[in-house]
């Protein structure tokens, strides 16, 4: 009862947590509040603190208290029993409400997300808009009229719009501390909020330049004020270089040129640094501390990815699939667990030093504990070198072929096995889609011979590839598929060929397992092992003890060289200066947890693993194949699509009254197709239907930016 009790807490202290966040920035616009704050600042400048620290404290710490809280939580998460939950007309929220082809699929919690944040962002441009104008002082340097004032305080107001997007922009990309795990949602799916928020942002302020420039072309001014380098106040010079990065940044990550042209959209979108430096110098220290959680979290997540990289490991072997696949074999601690559709980012440093790619995790650490799995499909130039390397040692007439080192990232996955909670599962792959549905089947048969938890009845997976010899890719789940004895446990596979009109049956598919090609490399480049990420306790620890010490650190140069400036009637230094101190205390804090990383990853790597063994190939015995009962339940369709309607229409006639879980994973096409049914099938929860007509959860998986 203590876990469950401890969770109870946490999670209410999160929630008061963020609510007194979310209301410091309802109360910052207020007039109110700037009266107040601005004593508050005075009384603070007396302590050791000063007012950076007050700043800190409320701005800025809250959501790094949340971090922290957030961690501890995951980790009592994960050793409470979990049990199914009964259905609520709440999780109706999660489901598809829009479905668009250009906005793509959101939900009703999505949308009432947007709403809310749209509603804030109108409230804090109209509160500061009717402060200015209730006190209208005209720029007398600029000698202003009333209208041109106006419109200089709008475009001066847009910019703190864009502002309150960059607080958020970072936190959806955070990786090993990614506090959006807290809500289950998973990395890949939260991109679309940073490049919402992204977006947001450079509109408001490329509004908030263009009105400046603006306002100065009509008073010809542009020459004298684009070019300021002020001592004190925003820095207009710097102010432009953020503009003009942020814009680089925007236009190189649009789809036509981030599919087309990845390198360019990777390498300029390391131009954030430059972004967020000369934004710090443009809006100064106090705006700076407002944007400070999700630059600092980001900061401590960038290099704990670094550290967790190194050092490189190796790769066991590979599976030559006859449809231009390989399955890679690498070598993991016995002690790290992972969920089923968890994403590892891995570089092959003979191939490419820069290029990272991810790709989603086939195995289940439950089955297999010193080795992890992932399928590569052979598309691109990088998969394509990959392939072409694996095919000049599968020539070679060696036992072991040459090392090849690889550097891996992760898993990063879901915390808990929500798909297990349902009834049923509908399981809807195309192409190398399959992959994570491959790590779900295995752990529920693992769960299923294990007899801990309870396993979904009904298991249906609908298989979508061009050519019939994908089918090959499902070899690791080839036991579940043949072994149906269980009366708990129903799996039913259906094949839809769709560039082929005839073809094999499953059974004469199947036996092309032999085809298979395996090669084994040699391990002495590398005697470690994936040890995957820190425990969050440790990771809880790295973030509160490295803002501690940024607190330190600020106090410590806040005392050395700004603490006397108060009493002076003009500043000593200019604020530049201020705000390199500010960048100086940023960076000793992020040394200082990167120092604690690099000691817990020493202590993992006195430990060696000792590689010596590859993932057993299992021998499917034709004999077997050809008697099996089993086969005669799956079908294999040529020609077509699957009518997705009559999917869903047929399958809950044996699970009626029951949870449906559907996860899909494919082309974007496939994945609207499905969440509009879902979309559609499940109306009726949210009508006041009968209780026990089926309801279907939409689950979108993707491990591609």
């Amino acid at each position: 009862m203590a876990i469950p009790f401890l969770l109870v807490v946490l999670k209410l202290l999160m929630i008061l947590v963020f609510s007194g966040w979310v209301s410091l920035w309802l109360l910052k616009p207020t007039e109110i509040w700037t009266q107040k704050w601005k004593g508050a600042e005075e009384s603070a400048n007396t302590t050791v603190f000063g007012y950076n620290g007050l700043d800190f404290a409320v701005y800025s710490f809250p959501l790094i208290f949340l971090a922290i809280v957030g961690f501890i939580y995951l980790e009592l998460k994960q050793k409470e029993p979990r049990s199914r939950q009964a259905r609520s007309p709440g999780k109706a929220l999660s489901n598809p409400l829009i479905v668009n082809s250009y906005v793509g699929i959101i939900s009703a919690v999505e949308v009432l997300a947007v709403s809310l944040f749209v509603l804030f962002l109108a409230w804090t441009f109209y509160s500061r808009i009717s402060n200015d104008y209730r006190k209208i002082m005209p720029v007398k340097n600029m000698k202003l009229n009333m209208w041109q004032f106006k419109s200089f305080k709008v475009a001066t107001r847009l910019g703190l719009l864009a502002e309150a997007c960059l607080a958020l922009l970072l936190l959806p990309i955070l990786r090993g501390l990614a506090i959006f795990r807290i809500l289950g949602i998973q990395f890949e799916a939260s991109v679309k909020y940073h490049v919402w928020l992204g977006t947001a942002m450079i509109l408001f302020a490329t509004l908030h330049g263009a009105g400046s420039f603006f306002i100065w072309g009509v008073k010809n001014h542009i020459q004298d004020e684009m070019w300021r380098w002020q001592k004190t106040g925003r820095i207009y010079l710097a102010g432009e270089v953020t503009l003009v990065t942020g814009l680089i940044i925007w236009i190189t990550s649009l789809p036509q040129i981030r599919r087309r042209q990845f390198e360019i959209f990777y390498y300029t979108h390391h131009l954030y640094i430059v972004f967020l430096v000369f934004f710090l110098f443009h809006g100064g220290d106090r705006h700076f501390y407002m944007v400070f959680p999700g630059i600092f979290l980001f900061a401590l997540d960038k290099l704990l990815r670094i550290i967790q990289s190194r050092p490189e490991t190796c790769i066991l072997s590979a599976r030559v699939f006859p449809c231009n696949a390989l399955e890679l074999v690498l070598p993991k601690d016995p002690r790290l667990k992972y969920a089923p559709t968890s994403v590892i980012y891995m570089k092959i440093p003979s191939i490419s030093k820069l290029q990272w790619h991810s790709f989603s995790v086939s195995s289940s650490s439950s089955v297999d504990e010193n080795t992890m799995s992932v399928i590569v499909k052979c598309e691109g130039g990088w998969t394509s070198s990959l392939y072409n390397m694996v095919q000049t040692e599968l020539g070679s007439e060696a036992d072991r072929m040459k090392c090849i080192p690889v550097a891996v990232e992760g898993p990063y996955g879901p915390t808990s096995l929500d798909f297990l909670r349902y009834d049923s599962l509908l399981l809807v792959a195309g192409g190398i889609g399959i992959t994570p549905f491959l790590s779900i089947l295995q752990e529920v048969e693992f769960v299923q011979s294990s007899g801990k938890k309870r396993i979904p009845s009904q298991i249906q997976l609908i298989y979508v590839v061009k050519k019939s010899q994908d089918i090959c890719l499902l070899e690791s789940v080839l036991p579940s598929l043949l072994n149906q004895k269980s009366e708990q446990f129903h799996l039913k596979l259906k094949v839809f060929v769709t560039q082929e009109q005839s073809g094999a049956t499953i059974r004469e598919l199947l036996n092309e397992f032999s085809l298979v090609e395996t090669v084994n490399f040699d391990t002495q480049c590398s005697n470690y092992a994936t040890f995957g990420l820190e425990r969050p306790l440790w990771m809880a620890a790295i973030v509160g003890l490295s803002s501690i010490v940024f607190l330190i650190v600020l106090c410590c140069f806040n005392n050395a060289f700004v603490h006397h400036i108060k009493k002076a009637s003009k500043p000593k230094y200019p604020t530049s200066v201020i705000d390199l101190l500010l960048i100086c205390s940023f960076s000793i804090a992020i040394m200082c947890g990167t120092f604690i990383a690099i000691v817990l990853r020493w202590r993992k790597l006195q430990k060696e693993l000792q590689i010596s063994s590859q993932k057993p190939v299992k021998e499917i015995k034709p004999s077997l194949l050809e008697s099996s009962r089993a086969l005669e339940e799956h079908e294999i369709h040529f020609g077509g699509r699957p009518k997705l309607q009559d999917v869903f229409a047929q399958f809950p006639n044996e699970t009626g009254g029951s949870d449906v879980g559907v996860f899909v994973c494919g082309p974007e096409g496939m994945k609207e197709s499905v969440a509009s049914l879902c979309q559609m099938k499940s109306q009726g929860i949210r009508m006041g239907a009968h209780s026990k007509k089926p309801y279907f959860s939409f689950h979108s998986l993707n491990f591609t930016l």
